[in-house]
């Protein structure tokens, strides 16, 4: 299956070479070229895309403001974004709207392809679950979750889950397989609504624990190896609800 994609760029020179190199790539499929996010706007208009690589600094325009339309979901699911910009600073901002990859100019065509790989691995992703559907029949229950890491989609298994600490726009998912937490740019609450309520409880505004990891429970708080979590007042009732069943 071919991407089909738009370059976008103020700069004739590097719009002329983001073209070149979706050209000569195989799974990628040039559909048009502007020279402002104006432009592109009125182009996916008429001719939805997956893939737009986007130039940051733009007259009228900037390809900042252009991906929080498209990320509003006006055209359906949206097309993906890649960021081609000279400017290095815009890096976060582009991890806030959701962007596939940020490319620093001057990038060559390994560092484009790389990005472009991203997408199509995205794209097979989004496919996966509708080709496996069999029949109508019961759905068996997830054992992972996909998180956005960087700039991509990290696989997460529930049973490495350890517990999930919550820092104002990102959440900390400690597992049991890594020394290190993964950090990734998402809510507290919006992660807790893709986990399985049998598996995991929010026991503090903070956290949010993998029950059948809990080794001891003291007062009010759990322990899960050698971390301690406190259980706050808000959620005390639900966990001793929880705790009963075995008591």
């Amino acid at each position: 299956m071919k991407l089909k994609c738009i370059a976008v760029d103020d700069e004739p020179l590097a719009l002329g070479m983001i073209a070149a190199f979706i050209d000569q790539t195989p799974f990628l499929q040039l559909v048009g070229r502007y020279s402002s996010a104006v432009e592109a706007l009125h182009g996916l208009h008429q001719q939805p895309v997956d893939l737009v690589f986007l130039d940051i600094q733009m007259p009228d325009l900037s390809g900042i403001e252009l991906a929080r339309v498209l990320d509003k979901g006006e055209y359906g699911v949206g097309p993906r974004i890649i960021f081609t910009t000279a400017f290095s600073q815009y890096a976060l901002e582009g991890y806030k709207v959701d962007a596939l990859d940020y490319l620093v100019k001057p990038f060559n065509y390994a560092d484009f392809l790389k990005a472009a790989s991203k997408a199509q691995a995205y794209a097979g992703l989004l496919q996966k679950p509708v080709a496996a559907l069999p029949a109508p029949a019961a759905e068996p229950e997830e054992e992972y979750l996909f998180l956005k890491v960087e700039y991509q989609l990290v696989r997460i298994a529930f049973s490495d889950i350890l517990y999930i600490e919550g820092l104002k726009d990102y959440v900390k998912v400690h597992l049991g397989s890594e020394a290190k937490p993964i950090l990734s740019l998402t809510s507290l609450k919006a992660l807790e609504e893709k986990l399985p309520a049998r598996r995991f409880m929010r026991i503090h505004r903070s956290f949010i624990v993998a029950l059948d990891k809990i080794s001891a429970v003291s007062r009010n708080k759990v322990q899960i190896g050698e971390t301690n979590i406190a259980v706050s007042d808000q959620y005390k009732d639900a966990f001793n609800q929880f705790l009963s069943r075995w008591v």
